[in-house]
């Protein structure tokens, strides 16, 4: 849900500085959710969103996306691991946001918001001053606070500010899912990054999401919207073209089933060779128990001195170890 932070946009974030001013709008002028679909890297698997602003009037183009962080800040693996990764909000000429997606293929999906003028300007003004050096930075959180939430919450603070009364929407998606299956369903299924996942989310990640807690991803916050009916009971979208995400397969070799299998018949080839010589190999149990020790730290760590919200302890970091001890059964009970 990342976007990676290019070098232009630090060159001309002056020129945007003073393009980005508090204007008024056109009445041609026109706001959109942004909605791109996965990548092959980890941080774009889950897509991500941002909030087009498009006024042909005044010759403005911009879009707004909470997914900027910087790779150079310091001790930056450290705070990311530790959950105390700070993102900021771009603004950057449409087309160059879109320069990226075009570039690896991935399709971009834009909804056109049916707001009232006074709304567009105030979303607007909003966002301008959301942009300022002082107000963009923000404590990033995977699950509840992230590129897709923050444009939800800044949409729904302009069309609740006159009604206590929220838009409605007939979209109920990953309602009563829990965020680890809702999770998986962006992870390939099989791959070792859902593997991953399942070593690493505790209890926390089964619990069953309900109302805006499932609008944490892009793909989900698209299909919400696109369903929402404002408080006067027009939709909220004016005009789409979307479409579900994509998820493409892994093959059967490459999935963590695969590879758990093979390590299963290794390590019982070797139970089966080391009882027929009398001798247990121990330098590859060795190498195991270090892995194990190692996750179990990891997990450790991030459980008790980390901000990741689902990380935690769990049946399923017991594979491993089940798989090792099953395979080296045939050795040991003789």
């Amino acid at each position: 849900m990342r976007y990676k932070l290019r070098t232009y946009i630090w060159v001309v974030s002056l020129a945007l500085s003073l393009a980005v001013q508090a204007q008024e709008l056109s009445e041609e002028a026109q706001i959109s959710l942004i909605t791109c679909t996965p990548g092959e890297e980890l941080y774009a698997r889950y897509g991500h969103t941002a909030l087009r602003v498009c006024d042909p009037k005044n010759d403005i183009d911009i879009a707004f996306n909470y997914g900027i962080f910087d790779f150079n800040t310091d001790h930056f693996y450290w705070k990311f691991v530790r959950g105390e990764t700070w993102y900021q909000l771009g603004a950057t000429p449409y087309r160059w946001f879109m320069r990226e997606y075009e570039m690896t293929n991935r399709p971009v999906y834009e909804q056109v918001l049916n707001l009232s003028a006074e709304d567009k300007e105030i979303l607007w003004q909003k966002l301008v001053d959301n942009y300022r050096p002082e107000n963009r930075q923000y404590l990033y959180n995977f699950v509840f606070d992230n590129c897709a939430t923050r444009p939800y919450v800044m949409l729904m603070s302009v069309l609740c500010r006159n009604s206590a009364e929220m838009p409605y929407s007939t979209y109920r998606g990953a309602e009563g899912q829990t965020y680890r299956r809702f999770i998986q369903h962006y992870t390939p299924k099989g791959s070792w990054a859902d593997f991953g996942i399942n070593l690493l989310f505790g209890p926390k990640a089964d619990r069953k999401m309900q109302g805006e807690e499932r609008l944490f991803l892009p793909e989900e916050l698209m299909e919400y919207i696109s369903q929402t009916v404002k408080a006067d009971g027009q939709p909220l979208v004016a005009n789409e073209q979307i479409a579900p995400f994509v998820i493409q397969a892994v093959p059967w070799y490459a999935t963590w089933y695969f590879g758990i299998a093979v390590l299963f018949v290794a390590l019982a080839a070797l139970s089966y060779y080391d009882r027929q010589r009398g001798q247990r190999t121990k330098w590859v149990d060795w190498i195991l128990y270090t892995v194990y020790a190692l996750l179990l730290i990891l997990v450790t760590f991030l459980t008790f001195f980390s901000c990741h919200p689902l990380v935690g302890f769990g049946w399923r970091l017991l594979i491993l170890p089940m798989t090792h001890l099953c395979a080296r059964l045939v050795y040991i009970v003789r």
